[in-house]
């Protein structure tokens, strides 16, 4: 670490050092010390593989894709819901050399094109169900191959590949290459590639399990879409590296997800709140056996101590939060042994933490809120083909800014109460009000628009609109034009008619205006 300010607060210290391999030398080590146990089962069709499975077919589908043009350096790209094969695909790509770019299933064909454009992704993996989008945004992009989890014409099947009898490529092991780009809006509101490296995934996975670690007989609920951050690093990795047994589910629904917990006696419960407003309030909880659950975390977005304790109270297992960021590779802070109720917990082992002013940049006192920086192994290295952003995110002497306000308490404990950043958070999702702004000016009905996001108790918060009109209005109608051209977490939970658009002189959206107003009309 570099320069040492008067405010920095340091985590506890690494036991160890983070080990230098590959994400796939990493996990595939681990399950060779235990390979009779079960690493992954399909909560469905009870679909199992041990860890001497995983570990082979990771080794199969690298020598399948090298046999098929795949080298070093090459982005596959993942479109597929949580199954057991999605880290067998990931990791496999990973042993053969290459970065993997997980992206959200719900997406159209032109978001999908972007993301395989920017990420010069020659290859894509999916599943028969996504087919005709995958096939629409590669012949766009120019993505060259697409495996299917299945058979479909001019694809190449994933049987096909893990039968491959070729050697496994030998390939450079370098700890400091390319591993992962995941996609996010970071702190500018457009969507970017998070160049996460082997190594800064790797240190996030030991910081993870020092603070939070898991024996070899928890079972996970692996619903959380491993495309996002929390479900690839903090589920997936952490899990396996734990050998652990990873139960996938495609997506949360409320009874296969309840139905999953009874019958696989779920221990350990990753999730988002609006999951944790289902655990405290839905009767299918009191309707199956969730005895087996020990721990359940929330990340993704802040949680209510109110909604945090009911959980705790109606479970009777240990309920705790935590905070993190794709930039951080997953994780920044979190705590199981001492939770303190409301707070994100406490810093990693090996990270450190600053709350500055967001104007001036220098330190605030303990305890007053201000925008958080963090630094350590797991940061990320900048975004791709994005330096101005990076520039604008990394400090010279490593320091990420997070966007996000909060405090730190005498104690280290971290409490993050608003987003400096104008990003909508649904879901766990970031949602640029630029974007659907964008999107809504080309309405007929729409002389201005502005976009904020509204405090909800499922989602975190929804997008809400507000409309100059130019003509006839009907808000109902543009709810559902907008619906149609975007992903679900990115459509509008309201749109509200106005007069005038606030703003400064500039010409630029005084959002704290429209939120003020939005709160005082729901309160109304």
């Amino acid at each position: 670490m570099s320069q040492q300010h008067i405010g920095t607060i340091d985590g506890p210290e690494l036991v160890g050092a983070v080990p230098a391999l590959t994400v796939s030398q990493y996990i595939r080590g681990l399950a060779r010390k235990r390979p009779d146990l079960v690493a992954l089962v399909d909560a469905a069709s009870g679909r199992t593989y041990t860890y001497a499975a995983l570990d082979h077919l990771v080794g199969r589908f690298a020598a399948g894709l090298a046999a098929h043009g795949f080298k070093p350096g090459d982005t596959l790209l993942m479109f597929a819901p949580n199954l057991p094969e999605w880290p067998i695909v990931a990791l496999g790509a990973l042993a053969a050399g290459g970065v993997v770019s997980g992206a959200n299933p719900s997406y159209g064909a032109a978001d999908l094109a972007h993301q395989m454009r920017d990420a010069n992704a020659r290859f894509a993996f999916t599943i028969p169900l996504f087919l005709a989008t995958v096939r629409e945004a590669a012949a766009a992009a120019g993505c060259e191959t697409i495996i299917v989890l299945g058979d479909a014409d001019d694809t190449v099947s994933f049987a096909a590949l893990v039968a491959c009898q070729a050697p496994e490529p030998i390939v450079p092991s370098d700890p400091d290459a390319l591993a992962a780009l995941p996609y996010s809006s970071g702190t500018t509101g457009v969507a970017k590639g998070v160049m996460l490296t082997h190594r800064t995934i790797v240190a996030n996975v030991v910081q993870c399990l020092q603070i939070f670690p898991m024996c070899e007989s928890a079972v996970l609920l692996a619903f959380l879409p491993m495309f996002h951050i929390f479900g690839f690093t903090v589920v997936m990795l952490c899990g396996l590296a734990a050998r652990a047994r990873l139960v996938t589910v495609p997506r949360f629904e409320p009874e296969p997800f309840v139905k999953a917990i009874q019958a696989h006696r779920v221990t350990h419960l990753f999730v988002v709140p609006p999951v944790m407003q289902f655990l405290a309030m839905h009767p299918l909880m009191d309707a199956h056996d969730c005895s087996s659950l020990e721990v359940i975390c929330c990340g993704a977005a802040p949680l209510g101590a109110a909604l945090e304790t009911r959980v705790r109270e109606r479970l009777q297992c240990k309920v705790a939060q935590g905070f993190g960021m794709t930039e951080a590779s997953g994780c920044v802070t979190a705590s199981l042994d001492e939770i303190r109720v409301g707070s994100s917990g406490r810093l990693l082992p090996g990270c450190q933490g600053r709350v500055v002013d967001p104007v001036t940049g220098a330190d605030v006192a303990r305890g007053t809120p201000g925008e958080l920086w963090y630094r350590g192994p797991q940061v990320f290295k900048g975004y791709l083909n994005r330096p101005d952003a990076t520039a604008e995110t990394i400090t010279a002497d490593g320091w990420v800014h997070s966007g996000d306000i909060g405090y730190f308490d005498a104690d280290g404990y971290l409490y993050v109460t608003d987003r400096l950043k104008e990003l909508i958070k649904v879901k766990g999702f970031q949602v640029p009000p630029a974007e659907l702004e964008a999107l809504l000016i080309t309405h007929p009905s729409v002389a201005d628009v502005a976009v904020i996001g509204r405090p909800d108790d499922r989602a975190g918060e929804v997008p809400v609109a507000y409309v100059v009109a130019r003509g006839a209005f009907d808000a109902d109608a543009i709810k559902a034009w907008v619906a149609q051209r975007v992903p679900e977490y990115k459509r509008l939970g309201d749109v509200v008619p106005c007069e005038a658009i606030p703003k400064n002189p500039s010409g630029k959206i005084l959002r704290r205006i429209l939120r003020a107003q939005d709160a005082a009309r729901t309160a109304g």
